[in-house]
């Protein structure tokens, strides 16, 4: 193998530290897929043509995708994946970006060098992430798999780089891995990815493309047909977490790749969730087994991407008009496990028929954001972004069946005080359904007040704890503690304004300056004013049950408000030990899941002993350790006393 030595040398160059997203960060996020080409033009057109049968460029671009991120951002996503973004085979059908020629330079025709740098700054300047999609197992060549001219590759230009040409038979796993994908026109030859030589080369490359720009995970196209033990060292060397495509419906196969890769597309799912919602004779009980099943099979199916649709198969409304039937759907891929991706078009009810009628310009549709299926996803993000910072575990805990029965199937997610029930159907848009869940189904305590997010209807358990369920117009219901949601802007109408507020008790104390800037080990104090009072918000989590047992333990959640440069974090300082005892190192620091540039939030949960009454601060910590501290006075607040096992506390960052 020759390689453009400058070309290489000049990506691993870039050695400067990059503020990834561990695969754990991951779990909070919410992808929205971008096929470049096909989704917004740099000319800001919404009547450019795009015929999908032609299989030619349409015009997207990453200048285009930086001037709809608003549009994006504000339906709850927190990332965007984005095509493979590098130098493709000039001919009909390489619009897509998986069809490689050079990957030591960008395809052109999706932007420069300074528009990608550009697309990924203006994503971390909303608090958003960017990931890129990279094909290693096969470059693209425009003809025969016979008559491949290999010097025309960088930097994989030599004939022993790649597999002896077959035609591919996914239906054998060692075909799948040896022989080539593509056809006689547009072969595909397939490297060997089981090569030290050929894994040493994406190597260097993919942690020069992560750092240069600040790419934050990876899609792996075609898993199945890359060599397995090329993906830790492939993962490690990106530093990033990597969701691959295994395009195949069995939790046999696709299971054993989350042994070497840290998340895998979840192709079973996707094949069980579109079979029970299509119609109104689909199995739920095939999509209850299957959930079971990858629950067991599977090490970690929160780190799964979890999806209804995308660029390779059919949209969903390609098999039903029932929106009912497509709202279920919808809301199963985005509230079980996994990272949630929705791909593009699906928020204005795309219905192509599959490759390439399911790869429309978005830009035809006007980008209304009053649309059915945009508010319907906004809201989803919406309740699972509030769930995360609620309660950190809730990307973790693996939710669970706990009803079903022909035409219904009924999910609990997270832990006991923070749960979500949801419960969907599909008897469709003219049909309803009625069933009682029980207390020890829901874990919902008696009387407890509850909403029911997406119709923004209050509910109350029995005296026994008891939910009754009424899916009416074959819609799904969405459960979640009314007292958790006060202030938090969902469904406002009930749970009061996202900006009030109410006053906390008053203090004097010794805190850190508000106006050092020394670095993080720093621990200079002077007398701070009064406590705050009129920026913070509390709301408890409580039962109403007279019999209910006293907490031992209080969940606190801390959210503040404050808008930050890329490379900047928050952190919680405070008076005991458990907020780091003033001291900047040891202070809390909080995650910026939720965060966007309209609700800049950032969020830490701490367990505290009920009746503690606490002295704290936030403060800024710079790219470099510098440390900023937010204008006195102290703030003040004591931990609940009784039944409640969780509590909030909504900050504004004082200036």
């Amino acid at each position: 193998m020759r390689f453009s030595t400058l070309s290489l040398a000049a990506l691993a160059s870039f050695t400067c530290t990059v503020s990834a997203l561990s695969p754990a960060d991951w779990k909070k996020q919410s992808i929205y897929q971008v096929m470049t080409d096909r989704f917004a033009r740099t000319d800001g057109s919404t009547t450019a043509a795009c015929d999908t049968s032609a299989d030619k460029y349409c015009g997207g671009s990453w200048q285009g995708i930086i001037n709809k991120l608003d549009y994006i951002q504000d339906m709850g996503f927190t990332a965007i994946w984005i095509s493979p973004i590098v130098e493709n085979l000039q001919a009909d059908g390489a619009y897509h970006g998986y069809w490689a020629q050079n990957i030591t330079e960008l395809n052109t025709n999706f932007g420069t060098e300074s528009d990608l740098l550009a697309l990924s700054t203006a994503l971390h300047g909303k608090g958003m992430y960017l990931m890129v999609d990279v094909v290693t197992n096969h470059m693209g060549y425009n003809g025969c798999r016979d008559c491949v001219d290999y010097s025309i590759f960088d930097p994989f230009n030599l004939q022993s780089d790649y597999h002896t040409p077959c035609a591919i038979d996914y239906n054998n796993a060692t075909s799948e891995k040896v022989c080539w994908e593509g056809d006689d026109t547009v072969s595909l030859p397939d490297l060997r990815t089981e090569d030290s030589g050929v894994l040493a080369t994406w190597n260097t490359w993919i942690g020069g493309i992560v750092t240069k720009y600040s790419i934050d995970g990876l899609r792996l196209d075609s898993a199945l047909e890359v060599d397995v033990d090329f993906f830790s060292p492939f993962e490690a060397a990106a530093g990033v977490y990597i969701v691959g495509e295994a395009f195949n419906g069995d939790p046999s196969t696709v299971c054993p790749l989350q042994d070497s890769l840290s998340g895998l597309l979840n192709y079973p799912a996707y094949y069980w969730i579109t079979q029970a919602f299509e119609s109104t004779s689909g199995s739920m009980s095939n999509l209850e087994n299957g959930i079971n099943t990858m629950k067991s099979e599977c090490s970690d199916t929160n780190l799964l991407g979890s999806f209804l649709e995308n660029h390779d198969v059919a949209r969903f409304p390609s098999y039903t008009s029932d929106i009912s039937l497509t709202k279920n759907a919808i809301a199963f891929t985005i509230l079980t496990d996994g990272i949630p991706i929705v791909y593009e078009g699906q928020e204005q009810h795309f219905s192509g028929t599959g490759d390439p009628s399911s790869r429309e310009a978005v830009w035809l549709s006007g980008y209304p954001t009053d649309s059915t299926f945009y508010t319907w996803i906004a809201s989803l993000n919406q309740i699972r972004n509030e769930a995360i910072n609620l309660d950190p575990t809730y990307v973790t805990y693996k939710a669970n069946p706990i009803y079903s029965d022909s035409s219904n199937i009924v999910m609990r997610k997270g832990n006991t005080g923070f749960q979500m029930i949801s419960a969907f159907t599909n008897t469709g848009a003219s049909g309803s359904s009625s069933f009682t869940l029980s207390s020890t189904e829901t874990g919902f305590n008696s009387s407890q007040a509850l909403i029911e997010v997406m119709s923004c209807t209050a509910v109350t358990t029995d005296s026994s704890g008891n939910l009754a369920v009424t899916l009416t117009s074959g819609l799904p219901g969405v459960y979640f503690p009314k007292s958790l949601l006060t202030g938090s802007g969902i469904c406002s109408s009930i749970t009061g304004s996202k900006s009030s507020t109410s006053a906390s008790a008053s203090a004097t104390t010794t805190a850190p300056s508000t106006t050092d800037t020394s670095s993080a080990t720093a621990t200079s104090t002077k007398t701070s004013k009064s406590a705050s009072s009129s920026l913070t918000t509390s709301s408890v989590a409580s039962s109403t049950s007279a019999s209910c047992t006293t907490a031992t333990s209080v969940a606190v959640t801390f959210n503040a408000l404050e808008s930050t440069a890329y490379g900047e974090t928050i952190k919680l300082a405070g008076n005991t030990t458990a907020l780091g005892s003033w001291a900047p190192a040891n202070a809390l620091a909080l995650s910026a899941a939720n965060y966007t540039a309209s609700n800049p939030q950032w969020s830490v949960t701490v367990s505290m002993a009920p009746g503690t009454a606490v002295l704290y601060k936030f403060i800024k910590v710079g790219s470099g350790g510098s440390v900023a501290w937010e204008a006195d006075p102290n703030r003040s607040y004591t931990v609940p006393v009784g039944c409640a096992a969780a509590a909030m506390v909504r900050d504004v960052w004082q200036a």
